[in-house]
């Protein structure tokens, strides 16, 4: 045999068995990678699932704070509407609101028994009447301080009585806000 011969016959074994020792590794290496890509792509695809999960709960989490948001102006509505009828309650038990209960056909049947008569002096209005009998009022009691243009002690009174009536609601306003954090 020629060494020609020899030498591609040793040639050809080296590469043979070099194919055979590097065939399982980059049979391994394409396996590793082929692993790393369809890990990869399940990453991304949970990934992706999650991200929609997260806008979709994201999007109802800002749809409840709405009506949350509505259901607290809608309180507030509610509590408003809850103090004007009290204000027209003590109104009425205080007889400053009689003028609603009685029919301008019925004011003469119930001029003698109202604490806000109709328009005595004609001008079309009774505010300027019902102040002018809380004023004499005032002085029949003789709680009257001055006799002209001043205050009375019972308006200073009532008026001190009302701003702690008003800190006080405040104060509960307060609370009730501090509440609904």
């Amino acid at each position: 045999m020629s060494t020609g011969l020899i030498v591609a016959i040793v040639v050809a074994a080296i590469i043979i068995l070099a194919l055979l020792v590097l065939l399982p590794r980059m049979r391994a290496a394409s396996q590793r990678k082929a692993a790393e890509r369809e890990l990869h792509s399940r990453r991304e695809r949970v990934a992706g699932e999650h991200r929609e999960a997260a806008t979709a709960r994201e999007r109802s989490a800002e749809r409840a704070e709405q009506k949350a948001r509505i259901a607290q102006q809608t309180a507030e509505k509610e509590r408003a509407e809850a103090g004007l009828m009290e204000e027209r309650a003590s109104m009425h038990e205080r007889g400053m609101a009689d003028h609603e209960l009685v029919d301008d056909s019925e004011r003469d049947k119930f001029a003698d028994v109202m604490s806000t008569p109709g328009d005595r002096d004609g001008d079309g209005h009774t505010m300027d009447d019902r102040a002018r009998d809380a004023l004499h009022r005032d002085e029949d009691n003789g709680t009257r301080m001055e006799s002209e243009g001043g205050a009375t002690s019972s308006d200073y009174e009532q008026g001190r009585e009302d701003e702690r009536r008003f800190e006080r609601n405040r104060i509960t306003d307060d609370v009730r806000e501090s509440d609904r954090r």
